[in-house]
């Protein structure tokens, strides 16, 4: 029984990596951020370079960078950001955020929520 299962998880680890050597994915020059006050009910879409930062109400929020398939620009984006509310304490949130899942890893704060929507080529990209 050990063999088999053994065999199971080696057939596995080989698919996957199959899987991940043909999604290809590309660096964009920055993405496009939407914010949302849970108070107010304001929604922002901001775009964001890769390298900068904006401000948020109390958050500020940095993209270190977005990317996305090369086959389907437009699609499975995902984005480092660090979220902070205090330059003096830890960040209230830092790791890569997917659009197509955004519970997948969200900012957990009481006011505010933020969530990828796309990554952002060079000529959509501002600051």
């Amino acid at each position: 029984m050990r063999f088999g299962f053994f065999g199971f998880l080696i057939g596995f680890a080989i698919c996957a990596q199959d899987g991940q050597a043909q999604s290809a994915v590309q660096t964009a020059d920055g993405a496009v951020l939407r914010g949302l006050d849970k108070v107010s009910g304001d929604i922002q879409d901001f775009p964001l370079r890769a390298g900068s930062s904006i401000e948020l109400g109390a958050l500020n929020v940095a993209l270190s960078e977005c990317r996305y398939p090369v086959d389907n620009p437009m699609g499975d984006a995902f984005a480092y950001l660090t979220i902070s509310e205090d330059p003096l304490q830890p960040p209230v949130f830092m790791g890569w955020m997917v659009a197509s899942s955004p519970a997948l890893n969200p900012l957990d704060h009481r006011r505010y929520d933020v969530w990828v929507l796309r990554c952002a080529m060079s000529e959509a990209s501002t600051e």
